[in-house]
């Protein structure tokens, strides 16, 4: 386990000063919260607050369909969705997702590391915090996300036999594993010092807020049981909630819920419920507390901290409540040695933040075909809404700005003096000949767009006209992968290399003895932590970014599949089975479940050869008897189960009977 050292009062004020330093200077020296709001809120096309747009939106939430709003074309949501989803199908189509490949020296310990990841990444979500790890990459060209071994109290149902029912009783049991976490970047801190893809090797310190109820924290107290500086729990849930250093943006001005009100304290939930504090209650619990995760690679002599090695750099994890109280310190002995929050920056071009993001590329794109479609917009708001001269000596404002198509207009009597109509009212007119133009570039700007990001229609799912054959578009879309495959070698080399280091170690180094099911295998495995410690492997990641295109086509499978049924000497050089599922599996079809093993094969070869022997002595000689037959063989002496079909009769019976009915 990890070491867990008590640290002084003195050690605990010092680092908590360390920790608000860090905070501060990082909140009010980068503005970083400002470039991702705007950048989240392009993504969300909730940029323009002009007044015709909120007029026109509000009159449209009254119910009046006849005021047309502004549109914000969605080219960057478009690019980044789309850049999303070829990172999610390299990294995330498999399962489990990082599979593991060893010789065949030790394969169980293979399958039982692809059981445990698969278990891991089921109970963890990685998936989804995967997605938003990438969604970040690719709106702000910088995401982070945190690996770490994890303990959670959980429940698995066992059979209470004091009951005669023999009904289900939950019991609590800890789970342990790899966790994943996307690091909220509205809410974490790190050393700038350094690029962003070496933070976790040589940065001096990453951290970062969350928010949580006091019920949450209370959890989290227990989970940490003796672990816990206990001393300090009290004056924890005592202390005053800093919001100013949480932020959460608001992006969506028709949520649900406005996430700028979550964590008021202001509201006291228990006065309202009828429920009073005792009097003797030492705790004045608050609704929410700021709990901060800070990863810091240290000297401990500098804090004070009475541990092995003091003057040499070691990594250290403290949870601090509201800024104010630890609650956990614990030097990181982990084998990789590394802080476990990894960056990943797509576009790393050498000089660490100035790269720019797909949304930083895609800004101007949006901006300006939104830019055209508003124009077309304006121009039918004036087609049906006229402008005009008109003389109020003889008709009221009122009366020409009346909304009504079919309102009459009223003249004053002044104007039955002779004055002709045309005098009292001009209409300006209007010829609209730039809307055709207005969308035909539009149409232009949006294929520079993609040209810029290397992404076309037919990627993100779109027809596109056209009589190209099958090869043809292959050879496209291929080409059209060429400039995403390089953030996806980067992603591999930045973030995900690192990810598999940082999952095995923990896995070699706190996995401990435990029965998993394997859902492929359709079979419990008795992992064996000795044995995952002793094997040679290596992780192989799914490669998605291989398009279609390269796999084998139609016309030559047919060819393979016939050369492999009709070529002997490719039969004794090479397994057609096996061959014959691999290209089964290309194709979609995985019927690797069904293939025999050797055992059976070996089985069924010696019965097949034992049955030509039967059928030759038989005929050789028709006296001969069963007990003067060579031994059938037995599924038992090649290993194979009881599976096997039993016939009504033995095959012996069946030869004879078959040889004299051909007689």
């Amino acid at each position: 386990s990890q070491v867990v050292l008590k640290i002084s009062n003195s050690s605990q004020d010092a680092i908590v000063s360390y920790t608000k330093a860090l905070t501060s200077r990082f909140k009010s020296q980068y503005d970083i919260k400002t470039k991702l709001e705007t950048i989240d809120k392009d993504v969300a096309r909730e940029n323009d607050k002009t007044i015709d747009k909120l007029r026109a939106n509000l009159a449209n939430m009254l119910g009046d369909a006849n005021r047309i709003q502004n549109i914000t074309v969605p080219i960057i949501k478009d690019q980044v969705d789309s850049w999303v989803g070829y990172m999610t199908e390299v990294f995330c189509s498999s399962t489990p997702l990082f599979p593991v490949v060893a010789n065949e020296a030790y394969m169980d310990a293979a399958l039982m590391m692809n059981t445990i990841l698969d278990n891991q990444a089921r109970k963890g979500r990685w998936k989804s915090e995967f997605i938003k790890f990438f969604k970040d990459c690719a709106k702000y060209d910088l995401g982070a996300v945190e690996v770490f071994w994890d303990k959670v109290n959980t429940a698995k149902v066992e059979t209470d036999l004091e009951f005669s029912a023999k009904q289900g009783k939950p019991k609590n049991i800890i789970w342990e594993g790899n966790r994943i976490k996307r690091m909220d970047l509205y809410n974490t801190f790190w050393d700038t010092s350094v690029s962003p893809t070496e933070i976790a090797e040589y940065g001096e310190f990453v951290g970062y807020h969350d928010l949580i109820s006091r019920n949450k924290l209370k959890q989290l107290v227990a989970q940490l049981g003796d672990d816990a500086i206990i001393k300090n729990i009290g004056k924890a849930f005592n202390s005053d909630t800093p919001m100013s250093f949480y932020y959460i943006p608001d992006i969506n001005p028709n949520a649900f819920i406005r996430n700028n009100q979550v964590g008021s304290d202001s509201f006291n939930w228990a006065a309202w419920m009828g429920m009073t504090a005792q009097s003797d209650s030492k705790i004045n619990y608050k609704g929410h507390y700021l709990l901060t995760k800070l990863y810091a690679r240290i000297l401990p002599s500098e804090f004070g901290i009475q541990a092995p090695q003091p003057n040499t750099p070691q990594v250290w994890l403290f949870w601090i409540v509201n800024l104010d109280t630890i609650i956990y310190a614990e030097r990181q002995t982990n084998a990789h040695e590394m802080i476990p929050i990894l960056f990943g920056n797509p576009n790393d071009e050498g000089y660490k933040y100035q790269s720019k993001s797909l949304a930083d590329d895609m800004q101007p794109f949006q901006y300006v075909c939104s830019a055209l479609m508003n124009s077309v917009l304006a121009s039918r708001r004036r087609a049906i809404s006229d402008r005009g001269l008109y003389n109020p000596a003889y008709v009221e404002e009122k009366v020409i700005n009346n909304p009504s198509p079919t309102a009459k207009m009223p003249v004053k009597p002044s104007a039955y003096a002779g004055v002709p109509l045309n005098e009292i009212y001009w209409p300006v007119p209007f010829n609209d000949d730039q809307a055709g133009v207005a969308l035909q570039e539009i149409n232009n700007i949006s294929m520079l767009a993609d040209g810029v990001s290397g992404r076309n229609k037919a990627q993100r799912g779109q027809f596109v006209k056209g009589n190209k054959t099958k090869f043809e578009f292959n050879d496209v879309m291929q080409n059209a992968d060429n400039k995403i495959k390089p953030a996806a070698i980067v992603m591999e080399d930045q973030v995900f290399t690192p990810l598999k280091l940082i999952l095995g170690t923990n896995i070699l180094q706190y996995q401990g003895a435990e029965t998993i099911y394997n859902a492929e295998e359709d079979r419990v495995l008795e992992i064996d932590p000795v044995a995952l410690r002793k094997a040679v492997w290596q992780f192989k990641i799914t490669d998605g970014a291989i398009p279609a295109s390269q796999e084998m086509h139609e016309d030559m499978w047919q060819v393979a599949l016939q050369v492999f049924a009709s070529s002997q000497q490719l039969a004794q050089e090479y397994k057609p089975g096996k061959v014959f599922s691999y290209m089964m599996k290309l194709k979609g079809a995985d019927i690797s479940q069904f293939e025999k093993s050797d055992q059976e094969i070996q089985y069924e070869q010696a019965v097949t050869t034992w049955q030509q022997t039967v059928l030759q002595a038989i005929k050789d000689n028709p006296e001969l008897t069963p007990d003067k037959l060579p031994p059938q063989p037995t599924p038992e002496q090649f290993g194979v189960g009881n599976e096997q079909p039993k016939p009504d009769k033995t095959l012996i019976q069946a030869i004879a009977e078959a040889e004299g009915a051909h007689k």
